[in-house]
């Protein structure tokens, strides 16, 4: 493949394309939950990453995989974990079977205000995702996004 080569121009503007979508749905979504609650999208997809941990087996997330389901590195994930144990939203204790492990549950003060931005973010996605698909370019991908499945 040369720089020039169709298939390759076609995969970065398709990359280009979903990157753009990506950015426009963030950037919408973080100022409606800023806005309305004081939450950055990456503070509400923490607490709900941690709010659908459940006490049965593998039910606590470790570090690592609360970072790769928010998508930041794991120190960014524990800087993300203090700031909002800082503001009674989470909790860290000791694993009761590994004292080296460290797990974090949400607070109710945590769920309550998971619960009261929920629709916010639920809102400010349709919106975002209805803004998008005006855009030639993005309308497929916000086709693709709707229909909850993944092309193979």
């Amino acid at each position: 493949m040369t720089a020039t080569d169709p298939a390759l121009t076609a995969l970065a503007q398709g990359w280009c394309a979903l990157s753009l979508l990506h950015g426009r749905i963030e950037a919408h979504i973080e100022r409606a939950l800023q806005a309305r609650h004081g939450l950055s999208v990456r503070e509400y997809s923490l607490l709900d990453v941690l709010s659908r941990q459940h006490d049965g087996e593998g039910g606590h997330l470790q570090m690592k995989q609360v970072a790769d389901a928010v998508v930041l590195s794991q120190s960014a994930t524990t800087r993300l974990v203090t700031r909002l144990e800082d503001r009674g939203l989470l909790e860290r204790y000791l694993c009761p079977t590994d004292r080296r492990g460290i797990y974090t549950n949400v607070t109710e003060a945590g769920l309550k205000l998971l619960a009261e931005a929920r629709p916010t973010n639920d809102v400010a996605l349709r919106e975002a995702l209805d803004e998008a698909a005006k855009v030639p370019e993005l309308a497929p991908l916000v086709r693709v996004v709707e229909s909850g499945r993944v092309p193979a």
